[in-house]
């Protein structure tokens, strides 16, 4: 098994995305001795290989000559084994140089662009789209692997299918993000999906994704019909998470993951002092996650879709939970309020909706090739392709 370390430089962006909860302006920046620390701390912490993802806030603000240090200190150490680097950024502040360096350390790069640039700049800020498009290009020019995240807010979800053949046109591969609330503030509130809004816009971009397989990648469906194939969660939401991803902030302070960075709450510990898991997992913030994973298992039970979903993503469900803990609701959004003071991901109608669907696609394409042994049945497919190709796909 891979061991996914999350480095946040900074919690800082140029940005102004309206829908964002994850950045903050005054952010200090990681020095080059919290890397160091990493890597000594993860000297005999796991025997597994380690994937390194550099997230924000923007990663870049920490500039050249922070990752000419790090990657190398990662990549050649000698207390764990590298198993792949990974950032997260808006592609501003990348340059000819930076790019050169993350192609010789063969780092994948995710960024974001939230369809047509009307659509994502109304969203995300005017000029976001040509500034990042800037850096996609400078990126490819120099080797760069990179996808993108499209993130469907109330907004842009009326545009489904004008953003699925964005990047379908120019074959750009990328994930789904839905606009949720956040522990941080409600400003995403008025930008978030309803359940029921992202299980519906999850079936139809799917119904579009089956005629465009060998055209391009959504790795949200690869993955969710995969899950649903082998019976158990590969991607993040849907996986149990928990001690396999870690996320470090910008002083050393250990975080379950990037969604908690800056959050006192949820320190589980400082790199600094090289803890062990078992010392991580006496951490309040393990233990509130555990609250979590134990509803799970009392609550969903008699649920289908429970062995591959894990009642979805922690995050999420302490979000729901503080929502209604709340002394002052009167500003949460009613469609995620939530009666129980420990909560499933508030997500879990979207999540059933899109399982069901996969789930009954793939038992009528399964009747349908059986009853085609015995038949003449030259019936059009709806789609060019099927679930199955999406559950054996590589």
């Amino acid at each position: 098994m891979t061991f996914h370390v999350m480095i946040i430089p900074t919690l800082n962006c140029p940005s102004n995305c309206k829908y964002c909860w994850g950045s903050e302006k005054k952010s200090e920046m990681m020095d080059i001795q919290v890397i160091k620390e990493i890597d000594k701390w993860l000297g005999g912490f796991r025997d597994d290989y380690v994937h390194f993802t550099f997230h924000g806030g923007e990663p870049l603000i920490a500039g050249y000559d922070f990752y000419k240090e790090a990657l190398p200190i990662l990549k050649n150490s000698e207390t764990h084994k590298e198993a792949g680097f990974s950032l997260q950024s808006n592609l501003w502040l990348l340059d000819e140089k930076l790019a050169k360096l993350f192609s010789d350390y063969n780092v994948a790069i995710s960024t974001s662009i939230d369809g047509p640039k009307e659509i994502n700049d109304y969203q995300r800020g005017e000029g976001y789209f040509d500034k990042t498009m800037k850096g996609y290009n400078i990126a490819i020019e120099n080797g760069v692997n990179v996808s993108f995240i499209s993130t469907f807010t109330s907004y842009s979800k009326d545009f489904r299918d004008e953003i699925y053949n964005f990047f379908l046109k120019n074959g750009y591969n990328f994930k789904l993000h839905a606009a949720l609330p956040s522990l941080r503030g409600n400003n995403a509130d008025n930008w978030a999906l309803t359940p029921k809004e992202h299980g519906e816009l999850l079936i139809g971009l799917l119904n579009n994704y089956l005629n465009d397989l060998d055209k391009i990648e959504i790795k949200d469906f690869d993955h969710i019909c995969k899950s649903s194939f082998i019976r158990r969660g590969t991607l993040c939401t849907f996986a149990d998470c928990m001690g396999d991803t870690l996320a470090i902030g910008w002083d050393g302070n250990i975080y379950p993951c990037y969604r908690f960075v800056g959050m006192k709450d949820y320190i589980m510990g400082n790199v600094y002092n090289h803890p062990s898991m078992d010392e991580l997992m006496k951490s309040n913030a393990w233990n509130k996650l555990m609250e979590f994973k134990n509803y799970v298992d009392d609550n969903c039970n008699d649920c289908d879709y429970v062995k591959f979903c894990r009642g979805g993503c922690p995050y999420n469900g302490i979000v729901s939970s503080a929502e209604n803990n709340s002394n002052s609701n009167d500003n949460v959004n009613s469609n995620f309020k939530n009666e129980s003071s420990i909560s499933i991901d508030p997500q879990c109608l979207a999540y059933k909706m899109i399982f069901k669907e996969v789930s009954n696609r793939a038992n009528k394409e399964f009747l349908k090739s059986n009853m085609n042994l015995f038949t003449n049945n030259n019936e059009n497919k709806t789609n060019k392709f099927s679930i199955m190709d999406l559950m054996l796909k590589k």
